[in-house]
């Protein structure tokens, strides 16, 4: 397992990478393309549809971003669609993490299915538009899921039900705790505000997305930095639920040793475009 693990983290790496530092956003805008119809491929399976449905999900989200590619809105700001966006993750998000896993089957699959894929849509619009924008600006939101997820898994290693008596969400992801989220969300203020120092020292020719809050006041990165690193709590548990609910460990077997493309970017689909909401909200 480990050795899997290893080598499709290569694999990814391997791809990724190029793509992600390529002077043109093409490169990256198609790959990530890739993986999102995967995880719309996936998220037709997790809610009950055979090879042909899920295939069909896959092409719509195709169908949708290409066309978001083609229509320019890789380059144009989109505050409202941000804001529409961000606000459902919000409301969305507790209502179903408050329903749990058994509300989930009572959702009608049309609109699971096309929650999904427009959640998926979103989510790549957002990242190639990050992309656009520039790396440095692209990286800032992405390492922050990931100092999230790193903090969190050691702080709730460490200090997990010391300070608290119950566990997170234990229906819907038994492993999370109240002192796991408190970690990632110290670890992600440290983190916003080590990057908008060195953006300042460096003089950053694409400012970061925490130079752009830092820009109207530090009390505004830090509420900023908290609330994604909440949100991509949220993401995570989510898709758990969803899960939970099909009877399935993963996602699916796309990625050897790592699950599918769903668990590795579930954290990312509402810190995305909640992260492009509050760019353009200070821009």
């Amino acid at each position: 397992m480990l050795k899997q693990r290893v080598i499709t983290a290569l694999v990814l790496l391997a791809i990724l990478l190029p793509a992600l530092f390529w002077p043109e956003h093409v490169p990256f805008v198609v790959v990530t393309l890739v993986l999102i119809a995967a995880g719309a491929w996936e998220w037709g399976r997790l809610n009950g549809l055979g090879q042909g449905g899920s295939v069909a999900s896959a092409a719509v989200c195709v169908v949708l971003c290409a066309g978001s590619w083609q229509l320019g809105l890789l380059a144009q700001r989109l505050p409202l669609l941000w804001a529409v966006a961000g606000g459902l993750w919000v409301l969305a998000g507790a209502w179903l993490l408050r329903a749990g896993v058994a509300g989930w089957p009572h959702i009608p699959r049309p609109a699971r299915l096309a929650l999904g894929v427009l959640a998926l849509w979103i989510a790549w619009l957002a990242v190639a538009q990050a992309k656009v924008i520039g790396v440095n600006f692209l990286l800032s939101v992405l390492v922050l899921v990931w100092v999230a997820d790193i903090f969190a898994y050691f702080a709730g290693r460490a200090f997990g039900l010391k300070f608290t008596k119950g566990k997170l969400a234990p229906s819907i992801s038994p492993g999370k705790s109240w002192e796991g989220v408190w970690g990632g969300m110290a670890g992600v203020v440290v983190l916003a505000l080590a990057w908008a120092f060195a953006d300042g020292a460096l003089q950053a020719r694409v400012p970061s997305l925490y130079s752009r809050l830092a820009a109207h006041g530090w009390w505004l990165l830090a509420l900023g930095a908290i609330f994604l690193a909440a949100m991509s709590v949220v993401g995570d548990l989510v898709e758990s639920l969803v899960k939970r609910s099909a009877g399935m460990k993963d996602s699916s077997g796309l990625l050897p040793g790592h699950g599918g493309v769903l668990d590795r970017v579930d954290a990312l689909l509402p810190t995305l475009p909640l992260a492009m909401m509050l760019a353009t909200s200070v821009s």
